[in-house]
């Protein structure tokens, strides 16, 4: 299931029922898993292990150097793994030095002309729609969803469950459960993904009263989350507070309480 006009490195490793499109070029270190497709004109290249079930849509680039001035032209890693969709134009660089990675998860679904950076870590089942990039060394946490044209800094790190209003940007951390609204600004829970996730009714009320505490109480939040750990002690409560307790950037905060809470 390989097009004639595919160039493939002969040290390269490719699993069972790989499919390899026209014009797609695949180098020496690239280890490919069972079941991926790889469509035309994709290039995948670096020290790059890939699960199985991945699918690379026309034109993506995987693997390629990072877009650092301190890079030295280091054989560098990328970690990929299981069930993950790259669209059109997608690309992921590699890490900066050889005992580091850039690493993406499983299940994932990377929109058209989305950007992960060196040494980024993308969790599962993460959305990041198209035209986002991540800088480098941002972290992305399950199940989050960046909307489209969305930015993040370098550093930064996005939490479980948080979701990116579209055209939003952060400097900063944006906790989990959250929702993103312009810059470095959050309105409230984001409620749908909280319930298509499992949480209860009590959880979820938990959690708003939290987020009250956190951003809307008029406290700085180092105070805050100390109140708020003699108050709150549901699994995704601790989730939030430990979160913002090891925040190095700061986090996003309110935009006040007219913003609501997002549905």
């Amino acid at each position: 299931m390989i097009h004639p006009t595919a160039i493939i490195h002969p040290q390269a490793k490719l699993g069972a029922n790989v499919r390899v499109g026209p014009y797609a070029v695949i180098d020496a270190d690239v280890e490919l898993g069972a079941d991926c497709t790889v469509g035309p004109h994709v290039y995948l290249t670096g020290v790059t292990k890939i699960g199985s079930g991945n699918k690379f849509h026309a034109g993506c680039i995987i693997g390629d150097a990072p877009q650092d001035l301190k890079y030295q032209d280091e054989p560098t890693r990328i970690v990929i793994g299981d069930n993950n969709v790259f669209r059109e134009h997608v690309t992921v660089n590699r890490a900066t030095k050889p005992a580091e990675a850039t690493v993406v998860g499983s299940h994932n679904f990377i929109m058209a002309n989305a950007h992960i950076a060196h040494n980024c870590v993308v969790g599962n089942h993460v959305i990041i729609a198209n035209g986002t990039p991540l800088g480098g060394h941002v972290t992305v946490q399950d199940r989050a969803f960046l909307s489209g044209n969305c930015l993040v800094h370098q550093f930064c790190r996005v939490g479980t469950l948080a979701i990116m209003q579209g055209g939003s940007g952060i400097s900063k951390d944006l906790p989990p459960f959250t929702v993103a609204r312009g810059n470095n600004r959050i309105c409230g829970l984001n409620v749908v993904g909280l319930r298509r996730a499992g949480y209860s009714a009590a959880d979820r009320l938990e959690l708003k009263k939290l987020y009250h505490a956190l951003f809307r109480s008029g406290k700085n939040v180092t105070a805050a989350v100390a109140a708020a750990r003699n108050d709150f002690s549901s699994p995704g409560a601790k989730t939030m507070l430990e979160f913002i307790a090891t925040a190095k950037r700061g986090v996003c905060t309110d935009g006040g309480a007219a913003g609501g809470d997002e549905e």
